[in-house]
């Protein structure tokens, strides 16, 4: 069935033949027709334009956008939107002086997280995820990626991604499941990180991919997690199994990794709070793209992704809620947006391009998503009545999403 959004103030994100993703001076521009209708079928865009060349409209639904924009979905690169309980006491504990770190090596972060879980039965776990996933898509994201990580056992880490393929089957939004193998280490294998390496290459990896629960394979790589060389073993076994890698990264120490990830084709390397002169020069040329995640420097009080310098080096940019319960509770691209402008100093431009067609790339659905483009799917926001997109990281605690329309159907 056709449908038609007419009188649009600014249709956002215009790419005639959608590329891969946008970097460096061009991640400025953000193509715009003003006045503009938009034309859908079902769930597919179909054609676009200025209304003085808009069709008739009289035997379609119709929609008037009453001079207010639209723009595609948020599309969040990086989450652990699955998880089973709050971590609302470490939050307290940091704020009293406790660092992040300080909690992890007693016991609290992933390891609490992954304790919960395990306790956790796989209905309530997905009513739990199932709720989150609402909220972000009434905040405008159509497009996910979700971690698990929070297992550190085969049995949990199974739970969390039978759970992420449920909501992909039940939900309208494109949903991209990513096995965290390696998130931390088992209380269990303290003293014995190789055999938990072991476990992960050796059973882990090949069950996942033979009951086809993840297109991606991903390692926290920072001191007093994994190290170059484990990360490396874990990431190469995923790659001889069919998981793309993606891999934390530079969130606290700068290891190598950006370098490692980039020389195995990671699809995206993440966080990236400290980065060195080698890790632009590894990402600067490459299909690897660099993600930024926000809410966690927000949260954990550390510094943010050097995005200027990224932007300036000519290095693509996509922007993550890196929705979790401990270092960033909140899905809301909106407020990633604002952070990003006001926090990293993007443009409103840079920002929006991160989170479209940048965030598409970076799980995957660049050809799918990101961009008001012909045979793209129909993942949209309509905002509320207001004077520019500047709007949107300006009023950081406002609401301005009027509507989200997921493969063309209003939610």
């Amino acid at each position: 069935m056709k449908k038609i959004f007419i009188n649009i103030k600014g249709l956002l994100q215009i790419l005639e033949n959608s590329e891969e993703f946008i970097l460096g001076h061009k991640m400025k521009n953000l193509n715009k027709i003003d006045d503009a209708f938009l034309l859908i079928d079902n769930d597919l865009i179909i054609d676009y334009g200025p209304m003085n060349k808009c069709p008739s409209f009289n035997s379609m639904e119709t929609i008037d956008a009453n001079n207010c924009f639209v723009l595609p979905s948020w599309c969040d690169s990086h989450t652990h939107l699955v998880y089973a309980a709050s971590r609302e006491k470490e939050f307290v504990q940091r704020i009293s002086g406790v660092s992040y770190q300080a909690i992890a090596k007693d016991g609290g972060g992933i390891l609490n997280s992954a304790k919960k879980l395990q306790q956790t039965s796989i209905e309530d776990l997905y009513n739990q995820s199932s709720k989150r996933l609402e909220e972000i898509i009434k905040l405008g994201t159509g497009a996910v990626e979700i971690k698990s990580g929070y297992g550190l056992e085969i049995e949990a880490e199974i739970k969390m991604l039978e759970v992420i393929k449920l909501l992909n089957k039940n939900y309208g939004v494109s949903i991209k499941s990513t096995f965290l193998a390696a998130h931390a280490i088992p209380e269990e294998y303290k003293n014995n990180k190789d055999g938990f390496i072991k476990k992960i290459v050796d059973c882990w990896i090949p069950r996942v991919a033979k009951e086809k629960l993840a297109s991606y394979i991903d390692v926290f790589c920072e001191k007093d997690y994994f190290s170059i060389q484990e990360t490396r073993k874990i990431l190469e076994c995923g790659i001889k199994y069919g998981l793309t890698p993606k891999i934390h990264v530079n969130q606290f120490n700068q290891l190598g990794g950006v370098s490692l990830g980039v020389e195995l084709g990671a699809l995206s390397v993440d966080h990236l709070e400290v980065m060195k002169k080698e890790d632009f020069s590894a990402l600067k040329g490459s299909k690897t793209i660099a993600v930024s995640l926000p809410n966690c420097s927000f949260f954990l009080g550390l510094p943010f992704t050097p995005a200027r310098k990224i932007i300036d080096e000519n290095i693509p940019l996509a922007l993550g809620s890196d929705y979790n319960p401990g270092s960033a509770p909140s899905g809301n691209m909106n407020f990633v947006i604002s952070l990003a402008c006001n926090q990293m100093k993007m443009t409103p431009e840079e920002a929006i391009n991160a989170s479209t067609i940048n965030g598409a790339y970076a799980i995957g659905l660049a050809d799918e998503l990101g961009s008001i483009t012909r045979g793209k799917k129909a993942n949209l926001i309509l905002t509320k009545p207001i004077s520019s997109y500047a709007m949107l990281p300006y009023s950081f605690g406002h609401n301005l999403i009027e509507k989200v329309y997921i493969s063309g159907k209003e939610l």
